[in-house]
């Protein structure tokens, strides 16, 4: 301890064995050792009391779409990290779409992260892309670092990135299988929203009828029996449907290799409440009713849903047309999303350990990241959150980092204040205010 820089102190940090009061050392960027609170601090290091605020490992966001290069309009590394840092989140996973060229070649992960390498205000990693005509780039890319692969089994919504039919999804799993990577899923299966009515229009009633859950189910039930059949290792991305929950608990009870995630914006917000015409709050697969909303929490609680990531896919504005069918599905959640976590989990009873193990904690180790990331303990790096939990604010779009401040959550009082952020033993944000970028591209160990 004697080699320790900095210690931060708080009657409240959030450990793997639970919240207690301690004193945190830091050698350079690396966490020391975890102390008891009042541990003398060592000659030459820097005191940082944060008094009775939280202190959280650093969230790991594994499911982000910054759109740079190529839809720079829409977002950029700048932009991203910096709502991300706002938010508490050290970490993010690029998601291979959405940017020109996307991530589906290894030269095209090289100029993702030519882009990115001065602009990250956090570390940041890369998904590679899964597509009909790319299986022979799957094992490089692989090789080259990124942390497992994305596929549609419907229309991605952008021509350059296609979705896979049943035929092609089995082709790239087992080429994923062979080398024991792994392949996550947007699920929704094409025929039957093909069959699902397709109104138009503002009414949002009309939008979620045509992304109907069981869409989800019958694409979460394809993807599991390939997985069982090929012995792979997959993970369902952004799960709405808690229709498809007994699904995924009978497939893992017979050793489907499988992991699930949902975002807060399922978890926060409910399709009653959406306004005809608020195409803020558009997703695909999309915010569904209250009583399906307590399915999602109640598998959270159970552990059948692993992990919570905003699946942050934002546009320019005038993309969010007032008619559901053509305006562009995705929310901005980056700044938000641990407050808008924090403020419904209080209310069902949950506390910010849950948090941290659902947004750091399990996100760290679905991208095997749990040696570095997502737990403050001797030998991760020094990544930090400090929360004033309760604290409130009411969400103002023109406060918000990324890009394009269009935002589901506006005008929502929210509980838990971000102080400051700390990346690898350097503090990155604090009180609003940010250092010059300072975050890592990161590499599938």
């Amino acid at each position: 301890m004697s080699e320790a820089e900095l210690v931060l102190r708080s009657t409240r940090v959030i450990t793997p064995e639970g919240i207690r009061a301690a004193s945190i050392a830091v050698t350079g960027e690396t966490i020391a050792a975890v102390l008891p609170y009042d541990a003398p601090v060592p000659a030459g290091a820097r005191l940082e009391d944060v008094g009775d605020h939280v202190v959280l490992p650093g969230l790991v966001d594994t499911h982000v779409h910054v759109n740079d290069p190529g839809r720079t309009e829409w977002e950029g590394f700048w932009t991203a990290t910096r709502a991300a840092a706002a938010g508490g989140i050290t970490t993010l996973v690029d998601m291979p779409l959405n940017s020109i060229p996307p991530t589906t070649t290894v030269e095209n992960l090289r100029t993702k992260r030519a882009v990115a390498a001065d602009k990250a205000h956090i570390d940041v990693g890369f998904w590679g892309g899964a597509l009909p005509d790319n299986v022979k780039d799957l094992r490089p890319l692989h090789e080259a670092g990124v942390f497992g692969f994305k596929a549609f089994l419907s229309p991605s919504g952008v021509d350059e990135f296609p979705h896979l039919d049943q035929e092609q999804l089995a082709r790239s799993l087992a080429e994923i299988a062979a080398f024991d990577g792994l392949l996550i899923v947007h699920a929704e299966d094409p025929h039957h929203l093909a069959a699902a009515p397709q109104q138009g229009g503002p009414k949002y009633s009309h939008f979620l009828a045509s992304r109907p859950r069981d869409a989800e189910d019958t694409a979460i039930a394809a993807l599991l029996a390939q997985a069982k059949r090929l012995n792979a290792r997959v993970h369902v991305l952004h799960l709405s449907s808690g229709d498809a929950l007994p699904l995924i608990a009978e497939a893992r009870a017979e050793g489907v290799q499988v992991t699930v995630e949902t975002c807060p914006h399922y978890l926060t917000l409910t399709a009653e409440e959406v306004p005809d015409g608020a195409s803020e709050f558009k997703c695909c697969p999309p915010i569904r009713e209250a009583a399906n909303q307590d399915l999602l929490w109640q598998a959270l609680a159970d552990g059948t849903i692993d992990c919570v990531v905003t699946d942050h896919s934002p546009s320019t504005a005038d993309l969010k047309t007032d008619d559901f069918a053509t305006a562009w599905g995705g929310i901005a959640g980056l700044q938000l999303s641990l407050p808008a976590m924090w403020t419904k989990a209080r209310e069902r009873g949950h506390g910010l350990e849950d948090v941290v193990r659902w947004m750091s904690t399990h996100t760290a180790r679905q991208v095997g990241l749990d040696g570095r990331k997502g737990a403050i303990a001797a030998g991760h790096d020094a990544d930090f959150a400090v929360l004033a939990p309760d604290e409130t604010f009411t969400v103002d779009p023109a406060a918000l980092q990324h890009r394009n401040r269009v935002t589901a959550y506006a005008g929502k009082t929210l509980y838990g204040v971000v102080k400051f952020t700390w990346l690898r033993g350097q503090r990155v944000v604090a009180d609003g205010a940010f250092t010059e970028p300072k975050g890592q591209l990161l590499t599938r160990s």
